[in-house]
């Protein structure tokens, strides 16, 4: 039985780049939630939880981009949790339940920008890989 694998150095350099930006800024997120969230105007249990929550997703990442042919249904999973967190992030600034200041929507936003960028290049790379045979 054959599984549908692909690989691609833009994939693999997606999901890598995705993965130290997400553990870049989930160590600052969790480490930092203290003295961010009065600048941010972001309660610093959710800046603290998010960024827990970033510190496996980027040790996934960094799995995923060490393969050098996976099955696609794992980048599938990492583009689908990427447009959740836009969508999230979205919401946050619109009907979150603090209100974020200046510095912290730009905070919000340019994380979404940039994760919005991580899930249209891994989709590119998947749509671009090669398909292998398992």
């Amino acid at each position: 039985m054959s599984v549908k694998n692909v690989s691609g150095s833009l994939l693999r350099r997606s999901l890598l780049l995705d993965g130290v930006a997400s553990g870049a800024m989930g160590l600052l997120m969790a480490a930092a939630a203290g003295p961010l969230a009065p600048l941010l105007g972001l309660d610093p249990g959710l800046l603290r939880m998010a960024g827990l929550g970033l510190i496996p997703f980027a040790l996934l990442l960094g799995y995923l981009a060490s393969r050098a042919t996976l099955p696609s249904w794992p980048v599938w999973f990492v583009v689908a949790v990427n447009a959740l967190w836009v969508v999230d992030s979205v919401l946050l600034l619109t009907h979150g339940p603090t209100t974020p200041t200046g510095l912290g929507m730009l905070f919000v936003a340019a994380q979404a920008a940039a994760v919005a960028a991580f899930a249209v290049l891994e989709y590119a790379g998947l749509r671009r890989g090669t398909l292998a045979l398992a």
